[in-house]
């Protein structure tokens, strides 16, 4: 319904989104979440068969974006490790191989997907959800936060590699269900009974993926961050976006998520 504009651009692909609704097949000792949790079973298998997969962590569950075309290779995929259903006129339907087998080729191993750089800044985030009667409370401040805030001016020769801080707000809004990311310090401009987060209350840190916009054709890109964090069993929310992808990591444990996805740069070379 947008009008066609020169300042809008829009990826030539139509996404279709995937969610898994329970773990029950974990083992019991695992506490991970976010991709983490899906590493093994979803994010891997689809990286293996050259599956383009945008990832959306929120407050509540994460949301697998995979393109339209590549349905098919999807179902195949997961359909031995899952009950996979889709959903019609409200209600949930099973769905089998042979309901999306027509036209299925099977797809050509991937080939060893590309490392990208990783930034970590030194901003500290915050993963937050409000109770949607109390948003309009909160709309001005989040249309000021949204359009009117701008970004801090980056030092001039400061390196990419060493972000002293990013601006990354990220507001989502899915069936009723509301989950916003920002930093720690713009939180302090919200009355802080609206928001509401988990009850320890943990700081995030951010590793973001890329040195230039990545595209929507290669894939692996979340495997890289998530299969050495689930090998860690670091919880890890992920957000996709336009440009760039991020992961939002426990702050007490940034140290060792740099480590390993250095690691993982060094032996993919």
């Amino acid at each position: 319904e947008l009008p066609p504009s020169e300042f809008m651009q829009v990826a030539d692909s139509t996404w279709l989104v995937l969610s898994v609704v329970s773990n029950g097949r974990a083992p019991s000792g695992s506490q991970a979440t976010g991709v983490t949790k899906i590493a093994r079973s979803v994010i891997a298998p689809l990286a293996e068969h050259h599956v383009s997969v945008l990832m959306l962590s929120t407050y509540q569950t994460d949301f697998i974006l995979v393109r339209e075309r590549d349905l098919p290779v999807v179902i195949h995929t997961l359909a031995g490790e899952f009950d996979i259903y889709k959903e019609e006129s409200g209600e949930c339907v099973p769905v089998t191989c042979d309901d999306v087998s027509n036209g299925f080729l099977k797809a050509k191993p991937a080939t060893s997907p590309t490392l990208h750089p990783v930034q970590s800044p030194q901003t500290r985030f915050c993963v937050l959800t409000v109770a949607p009667d109390t948003l309009p409370a909160i709309a001005t401040m989040l249309i000021d936060v949204l359009f009117y805030s701008h970004s801090p001016p980056r030092e001039a020769g400061s390196s990419s590699q060493d972000l002293d801080s990013i601006t990354f707000f990220a507001f989502s809004l899915i069936e009723g269900y509301i989950s916003i990311v920002m930093d720690a310090e713009t939180q302090k401009r919200f009355p802080s009974d609206l928001l509401l987060t988990s009850s320890s209350g943990e700081l995030w840190r951010m590793v973001r993926i890329g040195g230039q916009p990545l595209g929507f054709d290669e894939c692996g890109i979340v495997a890289q961050i998530a299969e050495p964090l689930a090998a860690a069993d670091i919880s890890a929310y992920y957000i996709s976006t336009f440009n760039f992808d991020h992961a939002l990591v426990p702050e007490e444990g940034i140290a060792e998520v740099i480590q390993l996805l250095q690691q993982r740069q060094d032996s993919g070379r």
